[in-house]
């Protein structure tokens, strides 16, 4: 329901926007999913250690993180390894729904049961899956344990392949690496 009212009132002040011939200044997304699309063959340490800050240890690892500048500064570093954007409700359930994970005593969980999530993460006023996926969507106050509660998600390779990654999503020739906003979720449809 807090997700339609919302949208709802996003799309009141495009309307009231349009209709002064203002322009509606979309808000920031809070929430960004990062996939690595590059193995560990010939990186040099700087981009492996700050991919391994971001938990992506492996090939088609992905993660949720916070947009802040310390994040996009160390996306920075590693953009030509890693493909990310901002994820939507519909994404970020589904990820959590069929490939969630959760760290409980450091071992990979399966989120079978909302009572793994109650424990790890109760106090935090997080009691099931809905709970976790709000708190992941809305970066809420608690979305640090959350993100670090679920394990980094373990995708498949994309149907359909990559186009080439070699070359970032924004340039010419078009390509994989890089900051793809929205268009991240056909990706992790394909991927998931």
């Amino acid at each position: 329901k807090e997700y339609s009212d919302y949208q709802k009132k996003l799309i009141d002040l495009r309307r009231e926007a349009k209709l002064g011939g203002n322009f509606f200044v979309e808000p920031e997304a809070k929430l960004l999913f990062v996939v690595r699309i590059v193995g560990i063959i010939k990186l040099s340490p700087k981009p492996r250690k700050v991919l391994q800050l971001l938990r992506l240890k492996q090939l088609h690892n992905g993660v949720f993180l916070k947009v802040n500048k310390p994040i996009l500064q160390m996306l920075k570093l590693v953009q030509p390894y890693v493909t990310y954007g901002y994820p939507s409700l519909k994404t970020v359930r589904e990820l959590v729904y069929k490939r969630g994970h959760g760290k409980v005593t450091k071992q990979r969980i399966p989120l079978t049961d909302n009572q793994i999530i109650a424990d790890k993460l109760g106090e935090k006023g997080l009691h099931g899956m809905e709970d976790l996926i709000h708190e992941i969507y809305i970066v809420g106050p608690s979305f640090k344990q959350a993100a670090n509660f679920l394990w980094p998600f373990k995708l498949s390779a994309p149907r359909g392949g990559f186009k080439c990654k070699r070359h970032g999503f924004c340039e010419m020739k078009g390509g994989d690496w890089g900051n793809r906003e929205e268009e991240i979720n056909e990706l992790i449809a394909r991927m998931n």
